[in-house]
């Protein structure tokens, strides 16, 4: 297995969020996870990704017990094996298109010329190749997020999060981008973990998991 946690519990003060989550994913898998708001899905996204710590529950990914890793060591491992996607696209307005793609890469020390050609390839891949070098605001609500794509890819990662990734797009570019999911999937065996309210691109997913009141209710897996 890729991901492994188990029995993830979180509180914010008195509110327990999530009552003990167990989650697998595998190598090559695009899991959905849906749910009422409220429920805990964007929670255990944060905390499977790392970017939000549990009070209980054990989550290891690529063979990393991750409650190990601390500090700069946490962050780095945060940086070179995961990938994210969010509902806002999190762009640097003052970079362009290319050097928001390639700032993952720079903070893991890589060589500039060989990230720019990755960049290259990567906005090839994702249709916007003639877009890299305008600013944010220069680019569609759908361009800023196949962006946002290629900067979450730019590092290889070996698992992908995304939290309402096509939430702020219209029809077309959401169905877009969630073709796009299931093309890099076959083309570089990437996992994907997307939370979501769409349920078009739920039903799309290999596993479909719904959350209620901080647990897994059910699983779906697609036939």
């Amino acid at each position: 297995m890729l991901l492994i946690a188990k029995d993830i519990h979180k509180h914010y003060g008195d509110l327990h969020v999530l009552k003990g989550v167990d989650v697998t994913i595998k190598s090559g898998e695009i899991v959905s996870i849906v749910g009422a708001s409220g429920a805990g899905k964007s929670t255990l996204l944060h905390i499977l990704g790392t970017l939000d710590e549990a009070d209980q529950g054990s989550l290891s990914v690529d063979n990393v017990e991750l409650s190990k890793l601390k500090g700069d060591k946490l962050a780095s491992f945060r940086n070179e094996r995961i990938g994210f996607i969010f509902q806002f696209h999190n762009l640097l307005p003052e970079f362009t298109g290319e050097e928001n793609i390639i700032i993952p890469g720079l903070i893991a020390g890589k060589n500039e010329k060989q990230l720019k050609a990755r960049a290259a390839e990567l906005g090839e891949l994702l249709g916007v190749s003639s877009r890299l070098q305008h600013k944010p605001s220069e680019l569609s609500g759908g361009e800023q997020q196949r962006v946002a794509v290629a900067r979450a890819l730019i590092n290889n990662p070996s698992i992908i999060f995304a939290d309402e990734p096509s939430g702020n797009l219209d029809t077309n570019n959401a169905q877009a981008l969630h073709e796009l999911f299931f093309k890099l999937r076959d083309e570089f065996g990437q996992s994907f973990v997307i939370v979501t309210h769409n349920q078009a691109l739920a039903q799309m997913s290999d596993r479909m998991l719904t959350m209620q009141d901080g647990k897994i209710l059910s699983e779906i897996a697609k036939l």
